[in-house]
Order: C-alpha cells, then sequence, then structure tokens
C-alpha cells in the first residue's frame, strides 16, 4: 500500500479532516485556558499570604509566583483537557448527526476518530518538548523560591541539595548537603563510615565541611576517631584522597521534575556505576516519555461519546462513561507510578502499563460500542 493509499484508507477528506481538527482545536485550547485560569487563581488566593509575607515581597512577587506556577498546571491539564476536548468535540458531531452522515457515506470509526489523533499528536510533541524546555526550569525555580520564604531579590539558584550519600570503595560517605556554583562545591557536615570488607566500620572521620577545587578534594574542621583503640585526632584540615566527582554526591540527590530527561538519564548511569539502586529514578525517566504520550489515548477513552444514535436519548451517558474512562487512567497511571517509586513494580512496567492497558480498553469500547 503506498502512502497516498494509507492516507486515503485512514483520513476522509482534506475538507471534513480540517473540519473536524478546527472544531478539536478549538475546544481543546478552549479547555486548557479555562481549566489552568480557574486553577492558577485557586493556586495564588491559597499562597498569597506566604507569597507576600516574603522578605522584600512587593506586588511583582505575586506576578513571579504565577508566572513559575502556571507551566506546571499547563503540564498537568494537558492530557485532562484534550479528554475533555475530545468528549465535546464528538458530542457535538453526534448531537448534530454529523456521526451518522460521516458513517453513511461510508466512513469507519477508526477513519472518523483519525483526524483528532493528528493535533493529539502534536500536543503530545509539543507537551514533551515544553515539559524538557518549561516545566522543569520552572519546577526547580518555584522550589527553591519556596525553600527560602519566598525572599525577594534571591541570587541564581546554585546546584543544591540536602542529604547526599555515596559508597567509594569500602567508605560510605555521608554530606548533609551540597552545593555547587560554578567550579566551587561545598559539602556540609561531612560523615565517612571506613569499613573493611565484611562491613565492620574501622573508623569513623567528622568534618565540618569539605571543598572541591582545582579538581581535588579537601577536608575542614576534621575530626578522626578509630573505634579499635579508641584513638581521637583533630586536624584543621587534611588532603580528601576520593574516586567520587561532585557529580557523584549530586545523581544521588538529583529530583526528576527539576531536570530534564537527558540530565536524569546521566544520574541514572552514574548511580548504577556505584552499584546504587535506581529503580525509583528509571520509573520517573520512563514517565517522562509515557506522561505526554496519555494525550494520544483521549480520542479513544472519548470516542464512547460520538458513537451511538443521538435520538437514543444516551449522549449524556456516553459523554459520563468517557469522562469516567478518561478518569480512571488518570488514577491508574499514579498508582502505577507510586509504585514503581516505592520500588514494588518493575519501572518499565509501572510507566507503560496504564498506557498499555488503557489502549486496549480503549480499541475494546469503540468496537462494542460501534453501531
Amino acid at each position: 500500500m503506498t502512502l497516498h493509499n494509507a492516507r486515503r484508507f485512514m483520513m476522509p477528506s482534506k475538507t471534513l479532516g480540517a473540519y473536524v481538527i478546527k472544531l478539536y482545536l478549538k475546544s481543546f485550547m478552549g479547555m486548557l485556558l479555562g481549566l489552568v485560569s480557574v486553577l492558577q487563581l485557586l493556586d495564588l488566593l491559597a499562597n498569597m499570604d506566604a507569597v507576600m509575607n516574603g522578605v522584600g515581597a512587593t506586588g511583582a512577587s505575586a506576578l513571579d509566583y504565577v508566572l513559575l506556577r502556571l507551566p506546571q498546571l499547563m503540564s498537568e491539564f494537558i492530557p485532562f483537557s484534550a479528554l475533555l476536548a475530545t468528549l465535546l468535540t464528538l458530542a457535538a458531531l453526534n448531537q448534530n448527526s454529523e456521526i451518522i452522515i460521516m458513517k453513511a457515506s461510508g466512513l469507519s470509526a477508526h477513519r472518523i476518530l483519525f483526524p483528532l489523533g493528528l493535533p493529539c499528536l502534536l500536543i503530545a510533541l509539543l507537551h514533551f518538548t515544553f515539559n524538557e524546555t518549561v516545566v522543569t526550569q520552572s519546577t526547580a525555580k518555584l522550589n527553591y523560591w519556596a525553600d527560602n520564604d519566598y525572599a525577594a531579590g534571591l541570587p541564581p539558584p546554585p546546584e543544591y541539595a540536602k542529604n547526599a550519600r555515596i559508597v567509594d570503595g569500602t567508605t560510605l560517605v555521608i554530606a548533609q548537603s551540597i552545593t555547587r556554583s560554578g567550579n566551587i562545591v561545598l559539602l556540609d557536615k561531612v560523615s565517612l563510615y571506613e569499613r573493611d570488607d565484611i562491613g565492620l566500620p574501622t573508623s569513623l572521620v567528622r568534618a565540618g565541611f569539605a571543598s572541591y577545587v582545582n579538581e581535588g578534594w579537601t577536608l575542614y574542621e576534621v575530626r578522626y576517631f578509630n573505634p579499635v583503640t579508641h584513638e581521637l585526632k583533630v586536624v584543621e584540615s587534611m588532603p580528601w584522597n576520593i574516586d567520587a566527582t561532585p557529580d557523584s554526591f549530586l545523581a544521588s540527590t538529583i529530583k526528576p521534575d527539576h531536570v530534564t530527561s537527558a540530565k536524569l538519564w546521566g544520574a541514572i548511569q552514574e548511580l548504577d556505576k556505584e552499584g546504587r539502586p535506581v529503580d525509583t529514578l528509571l520509573a520517573s525517566f520512563y514517565q517522562k516519555f509515557f506522561a505526554p504520550m496519555a494525550t494520544l489515548l483521549m480520542p479513544l477513552l472519548g470516542a464512547i461519546a460520538g458513537f451511538g444514535v443521538h435520538r437514543a436519548g444516551s449522549l449524556l451517558v456516553r459523554v459520563v462513561m468517557g469522562m469516567a474512562l478518561g478518569f480512571s487512567y488518570f488514577v491508574a497511571d499514579n498508582f502505577m507510578l507510586a509504585m514503581g517509586e516505592f520500588g514494588v513494580a518493575p519501572p518499565l512496567l509501572a510507566a507503560g502499563a496504564p498506557f498499555l492497558l488503557f489502549l486496549t480498553v480503549g480499541f475494546t469500547v469503540l468496537f462494542f460500542t460501534e453501531e
């Protein structure tokens, strides 16, 4: 089958396809703008006191909060808006008997739904790009601002993380926090638990902080304790010979919603080389791809609203059923992602199972409800 014949097999006429796509996009944009506007207003009202009580806060602080929170809300509700737009579009076509006319002209259900799949594919690609370029940065900035009590005039956020821990050979290293600004890296309140081959402690080293300058570590305010001889030494500073780089510490504390998929994958590789568990991060990594793909499911889950005789009086029931299917997907997706983050389900299964399950459900419902 040639590409031209395949297009004619899947797509109805250009005029009809353009009409359905235009109708869908208008509904989608209206739903997205309406939902995000209302939710942004409610969210701002809920957090206004905290924002305006920040040190040096002005009227511009509220605007800054909106600009940082808005991308998160848009990302969260793009699939839901796609579902509502599908229901609205198909219900309107059904109510005006346009779907009946399409079917009477020989169009099958998949050819009627195909024009909805094209804008959904575009929306999914834009959603992924939006998450990678805008949402991750705004989330990191908003959390940094919230951690500093919404104080105005904060400097650009450094790379910062709490409770970093790595294993270097037989030594367990724990740092209360790590901060990187430019070429300077600081570890605060560092503890080194040196162990023998069977895991028994041989010494304990505590340092007030450690610095990484010119590709070398230095410990400061060092206290060394030997549990066998009970020997205690205090040193002002000493070189720290360790193979770990700052990236190793930052990888151990990475937050998936603050970084792009490429950076998250680099952290996963870094931790995997050290033998650290990475299933939780893998589940979040796969979710970065499957979350935007949810939009592709919405024409199938909402298709039940479009197929059926309107005069039978079941249009409202079909719309509610389509909405229920969509809500069920979001519930299942969040549930499986939580299972993946807790290590109960394999990462790929946790991220991809809801999509594949509801893809099958969508085709099944479409098959049994088409009249």
